[in-house]
């Protein structure tokens, strides 16, 4: 009986929503037809991938903010030798979700 109140690990994963289905539901919601849903949702990644490789924030209103942060240079420790090891500047993606956003979540 126990057994039946513990959870698994695979129970926890949630699918990830991929280009492809998000392609599909363009066909099928709107009528797109396959390949212009696909082109579609191509671009519109490559926009906001081209935006933020410029390094303009992306804000996509109701859902949240995609920011370009640069994060200073600091001291690391490689975790098999334990050796010091100097990380360098780097530029990084951070999302914010919006308020709406975080409300649908909470329910």
């Amino acid at each position: 009986m126990e057994d039946d109140k513990m959870l698994s690990v695979e129970s926890l994963e949630m699918p990830a929503l991929t280009k492809a289905q998000l392609a599909e539901l363009l066909f099928d919601q709107i009528g797109l037809n396959k390949r212009e849903s696909k082109d579609m949702i191509d671009a519109f990644f490559d926009l906001v991938s081209c935006r933020l490789v410029e390094g303009e924030d992306v804000k996509l209103s109701g859902f949240g903010n995609f920011q370009i942060r640069i994060k200073a240079p600091r001291p690391g420790r490689n975790p098999r030798t334990g050796e010091s090891i100097p990380i360098q500047a780097r530029r990084v993606v951070t999302f914010h979700a919006s308020h709406k956003l975080k409300e649908r979540i909470q329910g």
